[in-house]
């Protein structure tokens, strides 16, 4: 008699939603002890860059002192969300983490925005502190520090899609831990200098940095009267390259899990 031989049938692929939201909480909960010190030291570095600029940019220079803390503010997020998940993805793919993934009923999409979100969400605690420390140090008012609500997953999701595109991307682990470092540099040095005390080509290459509009709304609202019209402006470029990076790190991703 013949074998019979019955082919495996792969369980159907998890909804995004779902996928997405199971994802999220693994994350969450696999980071939690791991990352709880480097935020700490995320927001003391910020905290240190605020007290720093203190003695260099005097309260009475209001734009400037808007645009220091609305940037050390958003430099929180993007310690976490760019440097840390580039350095995430690229272990995962220099040790050949993304099989397990690749084993698992869901989407790519899944995958990227679910570690994306939890690493973003770490940031929450410090980006608050740091602002309200900021506006303590700068005599800037708390009233609209709510926007940070708008402006910590809108940034958060522009530079989460750049660090895990950094990481997938990167041939080796070292490049993306490189990669990392440059990106949370540039946000450094082009989100907290004050715009005003830039050379007109310097800020050319502050606009393509997607942090700065996440700066440039936090900024807005320091102002006695608020151009909204403005940060909803901000807010609505940090949505749409985030929306575009999110999409390229999928493709990195499905790319990165194809070869390993």
């Amino acid at each position: 008699m013949g074998r019979l031989v019955t082919a495996a049938v792969l369980p159907p692929r998890t909804p995004l939603l779902p996928a997405l939201g199971a994802v999220y909480r693994a994350q969450l909960s696999r980071a939690r002890v791991a990352r709880i010190p480097l935020l700490f030291v995320a927001t003391f570095q910020s905290v240190g860059i605020l007290v720093m600029m203190r003695g260099v940019v005097h309260s009475s220079d209001t734009e400037a002192a808007r645009d220091v803390v609305a940037g050390s503010s958003v430099l929180v997020v993007a310690f976490v969300a760019l440097n840390l998940l580039a350095q995430y993805f690229g272990r995962l793919r220099a040790t050949g983490g993304l099989d397990f993934y690749a084993t698992l009923p869901v989407a790519p999409a899944s995958v990227v925005l679910g570690t994306a979100a939890a690493y973003a969400s770490f940031t929450v605690p410090g980006t608050l502190v740091t602002a309200a420390i900021g506006c303590a140090l700068f005599q800037l008012s708390w009233v609209h520090l709510w926007v940070l609500l708008a402006v910590i997953p809108l940034a958060g999701a522009a530079l989460s899609g750049l660090g895990a595109a950094c990481g997938l991307l990167a041939t080796r682990q070292e490049l993306a831990t490189l990669l990392g470092q440059l990106g949370m540099s540039a946000a450094l040095l082009l989100g907290v200098l004050p715009a005003s005390h830039l050379p007109e080509a310097v800020r050319w290459l502050r606009d393509l940095l997607p942090s700065t509009y996440g700066v440039e709304a936090l900024a807005r609202t320091f102002a006695a009267r608020p151009d909204w019209g403005m940060v909803g402006v901000d807010l609505a470029v940090c949505a749409v390259v985030g929306v575009l990076s999110l999409a390229v790190s999928t493709v990195a991703y499905r790319r990165a899990a194809t070869r390993s």
